[in-house]
């Protein structure tokens, strides 16, 4: 919204003289333009070229493998991070390695890397003291400084690539320059890996000395200890004590199986002899050769007598003799299996006794093995000490091999290598003519343009009074002042231009005062106009006076937030008051307009459909703040109809009244609110605002009965009145019933 305090008025941009004024001065502008595209391209010409050259590294582990196998992680190998990377890139920038590339290619000569020595005339910064002599600087460090300037190192993003540019006028040095970078970032980095190896077995030598010495105690006394304690050994594992309690163990369980074999077997034999059986059935007699030969002499004589029984008779001599023979041959056998008993027996009672002399030789290991035991707890206490001075001497002799193994300059390679070598560039980097150009172009002509704008702000004559259309301004700029008003023209203008209190409250009885009061009043007013609007406003109408546009122009000018109309003649002043907000809204100011009275007059003029919900339903609290708003059919004003609600409920909900107005008041230029014949005590509760303006919508009423109102709300205690009467054919009550509709 705008407004008016005291005698200041809101202003707006006037965007068509802004760009009236800017077309006036498109000579200049763009004469400005082509003179700076000009002086762009002569001065790019006359710079000297600078060409850029890139080399990249590829930061990687190149430790080598000589196994043969799969590579494993040395313990020396870079962590590949972005930390190591930032690290490297870093070190390329390193005052050593810029040295010696300067020195390399003999940087110090070129008046590229030192103007400062090259130069004729001195710097006029450093002769008013605004800029340190770098005469006073060694020619190394002013040749580091420039170096610095033109190089650009930096670690390519989400990769182990660090790029290396250089620019320079000459684009052999742009070339080289970071390809000799590269060349000495390698070769410090192999250096720094063989002076590690070299290091390393300087250290190692007199440690793998020392080391020896004390391997070579730590065995002298493990021998030493086991000589005077008898711990021999064997094997690796076993002790000469632990072998011998093995060996007799195994030979006891041995001479213990023999001894129950042959005790089984003497008891088999007795057992068998007891018994009367056969000794032929017995496995140790059969076995025996002398039972054997018995056995087949025996056979011999049986087959014998049988053979001679058959032509001899029973006593026949040589049948006694053969029978004498058979009987002393199993007396033979009989006695021959008693000694296999009696050399059974024999047998298992060897066994007995080599039993007890070997359980006796095996206590006596028992406890000599006891007491190596404890011995060879002092022994493994020695070879503990050993081991480990031995396994670290191992260790040690390893790395050394290693590190000498590494000490040739082939050996060691640095942990990157060059993926891409700077080339001589044909183009130049900078300047770049035809960007430089377009842009000092566009600068110029923008710059130029804002110029032109700022000018007509500050000048005034690109603003123009808020709420005014486009065009109006001049003409009411150029309306020519008109013919003296009439009294009651007058009393109108009195009423619309001017807010003092004094002169507002004449303009409020000045249709009861005589003549000469109103043209007083008129003279008051016309003398306290401030601007060209308001002297054409008043003399572009003759007959304007009370009108529907003299009020609207009011409430605009004064950006009255809300307005209440007051419609003594029932219809016809409501309809007047929708004419009045439909006037406001063809003026480009949002204004929505409350039914508040009880025939619903606005919303049949106004609401597409009488029955939508409107402030009685908000009142009630039946509806949405935002369903109760609803736009007019004929303009753009905005209508909250009279709603379908009881009314006598909803007047038990007045109270919302107030915060539902100031709610419409922060969204809209203007709420008015149409209460029809409303009397002044039932208005009380609407004018809390001390905003709120009053309007007395009476079109048709005699200026007795105006005057008589005006007096009636003055002794109520309501000064901001503003009376709203149409005169005239064009604004009988038939016309505008029909403007209206």
């Amino acid at each position: 919204m705008s407004g008016v305090n005291g005698g200041n008025q809101d202003v707006d941009i006037d965007l068509g003289r802004i760009i009236s004024a800017v077309w006036e001065c498109k000579v200049r502008i763009i004469g400005a333009t082509v003179i700076a595209a000009a002086v762009a391209l002569v001065g790019t010409s006359l710079m000297k070229p600078s060409y850029k050259g890139e080399t990249r590294l590829l930061i990687e582990s190149r430790s080598p493998n000589l196994s043969g196998g799969e590579a494993a992680a040395q313990a020396n190998d870079p962590l590949l991070d972005s930390l190591n990377i930032t690290s490297q890139a870093q070190l390329l920038q390193s005052t050593d390695l810029i040295k010696r590339v300067a020195r390399d290619l003999n940087l110090a000569k070129l008046k590229e890397f030192d103007p400062a020595a090259q130069s004729m005339f001195p710097d006029p910064l450093v002769l008013i003291g605004l800029k340190q002599d770098p005469m006073k600087l060694d020619p190394e460090d002013r040749v580091i400084q420039e170096f610095r300037d033109k190089l650009q190192v930096y670690p390519v993003e989400n990769s182990r690539v660090i790029a290396i540019e250089f620019s320079s006028h000459d684009p052999k040095l742009a070339a080289d320059i970071p390809n000799k970078m590269a060349e000495a970032y390698l070769r410090i980095q192999s250096g720094a890996k063989l002076d590690t190896h070299s290091e390393t077995a300087k250290w190692l030598e007199p440690e793998i000395a020392s080391l020896t010495q004390r391997v070579k105690d730590a065995e002298k006394k493990v021998a030493d200890y086991r000589s005077s304690n008898g711990l021999f050994q064997t094997t690796e594992t076993n002790s000469f004590s632990t072998q011998q309690l093995n060996d007799i163990s195994t030979e006891l369980a041995r001479v213990r199986g023999e001894r129950a074999n042959a005790e089984a077997r003497a008891e088999n034999v007795r057992n068998a002899l007891k018994a009367g059986r056969a000794p032929d059935s017995l496995g140790d007699v059969v076995g025996s050769q002398v039972i054997q030969r018995l056995k087949e002499a025996e056979a011999n004589l049986q087959a014998q007598i049988s053979d001679q029984s058959t032509s001899l008779l029973e006593g026949h001599p040589r049948l006694k003799g053969l029978r004498a023979q058979l009987a002393g041959i199993r007396q033979q056998i009989e006695s021959e299996t008693k000694k296999i008993l009696g050399s059974l027996d024999s047998e298992a009672e060897v066994s007995r006794i080599r039993e007890r002399q070997l359980m006796a030789q095996l206590n006596g290991l028992k406890a000599d093995s006891a007491k190596a035991g404890e011995e060879e707890v002092g022994l493994r206490a020695l070879e503990r000490e050993a081991a480990a001075q031995r396994q670290l001497l191992e260790t040690y002799l390893a790395r050394y091999r290693e590190a000498t193994s590494r000490l040739e300059g082939n050996s060691s390679p640095a942990d990157a290598r060059v993926v891409s070598r700077a080339v001589e560039p044909s183009e130049p980097y900078f300047p770049k003519i035809i960007p430089i150009v377009i842009v000092v172009s566009l600068v110029t002509f923008i710059f130029g343009c804002l110029i032109v704008i700022i000018v007509e702000l500050f000048s005034g004559r690109a603003l123009r009074p808020s709420g005014v259309r486009a065009g109006e301004d001049d003409a009411l700029a150029d309306a020519a002042p008109a013919a003296p008003l009439a009294v009651h023209q007058m009393q109108a203008e009195a009423q619309r231009f001017d807010r003092p209190e004094q002169v507002r409250e004449g303009s409020r009885i000045a249709a009861a005062t005589s003549q000469a009061k109103a043209e007083e009043e008129f003279a008051k007013s016309v003398a306290s106009r401030e601007t060209k609007e308001e002297a054409a406003a008043g003399a572009e109408s003759d007959d304007r006076g009370f009108t529907i546009d003299s009020v609207a122009h009011y409430l605009q000018r004064y950006d009255i937030p809300v307005a209440i109309g007051i419609s003594p003649g029932g219809d016809e002043g409501s309809t007047a008051t929708v004419m009045l907000a439909r006037e406001i809204a063809s003026r480009g100011r949002t204004v929505v307009l409350v039914d508040m009275t009880g025939s619903a007059c606005p919303t049949r003029l106004m609401a597409e459909n009488p029955k939508l919900p409107g402030i009685t339903d908000l009142l009630c609290g039946e509806t949405a703040f935002g369903d109760a708003i609803h736009p007019d059919r004929l303009s753009d004003a905005h209508i909250i109809p009279h709603g379908a609600s009881d009314p006598a409920r909803a007047m038990r909900g007045v109270d919302r009244l107030t915060m539902i107005i100031d709610a419409l008041a922060d969204a809209y230029d203007l709420v008015l609110i149409e209460c029809g014949p409303a009397e002044i005590a039932g208005i009380s509760r609407l004018t809390r605002n001390a905003m709120a303006e009053i309007v007395l919508s009476v079109p048709g009423f005699s200026d007795e009965d105006v005057a008589k109102l005006v007096t009636d709300f003055e002794e109520a205690g309501y000064s901001n009145l503003l009376v709203m009467a149409e005169t005239g054919d064009r604004h009988s009550p038939k016309s505008r019933r029909r403007r209206a509709a």
